[in-house]
């Protein structure tokens, strides 16, 4: 073991003691080591770490220094922490990657030149001072503020504008997200720690902008569209928005993704278009967006997105090109697709 590697180890070990579940992250890199997944094609085997129920990143994460000694003895590992099981949410401003990558006008106006500079802005705009807390510097000069999770509030993670995002070159990560761990070393850099605090508690205006607003759905809103399809495509599009809005708690990820890539063929066959594939299967996932789910409005439309795109390279040809009954795929699906 070189002293590189020597170093990784005890950053890992370093970041344990704080608290911090970690897992290895491939070296010199910040993606996770390539860990088998959970879907309708490739189900997880249900062996070894994941006899009990599949285990991914997030689950794996640990502050245990056996484990960690173990994991990071076989290779110089780079460092994850998995913010959500590590109480944390961390507030990730970033730099502008090219010239291109430029703020929007109203930012630009106010001075602003990268993420930084965008949450001074808010932080002023919501007449807050800029939080004192424990943060770190990216290797490509951004950073990381670390905070306390909030009590009662099962944070998720922000990118940008999208959802309850705080907006341009802002991201946020706490459940489902992870951060590269100080110490690590990437070919932009190393990842450090500036200001060695405690992570102070989120504080309550940050929560509140950052919360999503609940969103309860008793029954899925029938298709909408009035698209003119077969009547074997517009019985598979009923099909799967039935089975996504059927879809229990625990279980909404893996079957929306399953009914997306379903539709994802038909459009690859040419007897959907992309655009009434999204729109259906968004319409019968807003249930998902409840108060009891983890769910978010980004999260949906990235998963529907993926599943049409993975389904579309499978191409999907109808046997029969008859139109469905009035021109419309509600006439398929009786009285819509109520939960």
């Amino acid at each position: 073991m070189d002293a590189t590697h020597r170093q990784l180890l005890a950053a890992a070990l370093a970041a344990a003691e704080r608290g911090w579940h970690v897992f290895p992250i491939q070296p010199g890199l910040k993606k996770p080591p390539a860990l088998h997944g959970d879907t309708a094609r490739k189900p997880c085997p249900r062996t070894g770490l994941c006899r009990d129920g599949h285990q991914g990143w997030e689950q794996r994460a640990t502050t245990d220094p056996d484990r960690i000694r173990a994991a990071w003895t076989r290779a110089p590992y780079n460092i994850g922490v998995a913010t959500g099981p590590s109480g944390l949410v961390v507030i990730d401003l970033d730099h502008p990657k090219s010239a291109k990558d430029t703020p929007p006008p109203g930012l630009a106006a106010q001075g602003v030149r990268d993420g930084l500079g965008h949450f001074a802005a808010i932080c002023t705009e919501q007449g807050q001072p800029f939080p004192r807390t424990c943060w770190g510097l990216t290797a490509r000069g951004g950073m990381h503020l670390f905070f306390a999770a909030p009590t009662g509030v099962r944070l998720r993670n922000t990118e940008g504008e999208h959802g309850t995002g705080l907006g341009w070159k802002i991201d946020t990560r706490a459940w489902g997200g992870y951060i590269v761990a100080p110490g690590s070393i990437t070919p932009d850099g190393m990842y450090e720690l500036a200001v060695d605090l405690p992570p102070v508690p989120l504080p309550a205006w940050l929560t509140a902008l950052l919360t999503p607003k609940p969103v309860v759905h008793t029954t899925a809103p029938p298709p909408r569209t009035s698209t003119r399809l077969a009547a074997y495509t517009a019985a598979a599009v009923c099909g799967e928005c039935q089975r996504v809005a059927d879809a229990p708690a625990g279980e909404h990820s893996k079957t929306l993704y399953s009914a997306a890539g379903n539709l994802g063929q038909h459009v690859g066959g040419g007897s959907l278009d992309w655009a009434t594939a999204f729109e259906e299967l968004l319409a019968a996932a807003r249930h998902m967006l409840t108060a009891d789910c983890d769910c978010t409005d980004y999260e949906l439309r990235r998963t529907i997105t993926n599943g049409l795109r993975a389904g579309a390279k499978r191409p999907r040809i109808p046997p029969t090109t008859t139109p469905a009954r009035h021109g419309d795929v509600t006439s398929q699906c009786g009285n819509g697709t109520a939960a």
